[in-house]
């Protein structure tokens, strides 16, 4: 997917968040300071604080907006074509999105001990992990694909040069394929 980077006719305040996110994605929750993140976004401090009080009102919009994406992502994964498991297991693999810069700032802020970003990570899992468990009807088999997408997830975004595990397209289509297998054994 391409990278979705702010857009001059996105709102100031749109603007703002999307510098949040950023400064969280790129550095740490302490880098991301008021004076740090106005300056990203093109505003002034004043600018920032007519739309975000502080940076606790900051985190509350970022939280807001990865719910809502999540929210979104779920029901492009419920009606994929080639099903939620092949959804997630595709979706799991780093793309330079809007969707994956807010999970990685909201993993940021979990690292920092902010128990409301800790449970916003734990809602999205476990609306991910009910959706496979709808479509595979195992709990078990739910678990595997979700613990299949974290190590497909942890091997391409974390180990990018290093990567041996998977190399190329074929190697994605021909693991899907085997979880398939096993998520869905009667078919």
């Amino acid at each position: 997917m391409p990278s979705d980077a702010p857009a001059p006719s996105r709102s100031a305040r749109d603007r703002i968040l999307d510098a949040f996110e950023e400064l969280l994605a790129e550095q740490s929750e302490r880098a991301a300071t008021l004076d740090a993140v106005a300056a990203r976004a093109g505003v002034s401090k004043g600018g920032l604080l007519y739309h975000f009080a502080s940076k606790e009102a900051l985190v509350d919009g970022v939280l807001d907006r990865f719910s809502a994406l999540v929210d979104e992502d779920v029901e492009r994964m419920r009606a994929a074509e080639a099903g939620p498991v092949d959804y997630f297991l595709r979706t799991s693999i780093p793309t330079d999105s809007r969707f994956e810069r807010a999970v990685i700032a909201v993993a940021r802020l979990a690292q920092a001990a902010d128990p409301r970003a800790r449970d916003a990570l734990a809602d999205a899992q476990r609306v991910w992990l009910g959706a496979l468990e709808e479509s595979v009807g195992d709990p078990l088999a739910a678990r595997m694909v979700m613990l299949i997408g974290d190590g497909m997830y942890y091997n391409t975004a974390l180990l990018p040069a290093a990567n041996t595990v998977l190399r190329d397209e074929t190697d994605v289509d021909q693991l899907i394929a085997l979880v398939q297998r096993f998520a869905h054994p009667a078919e």
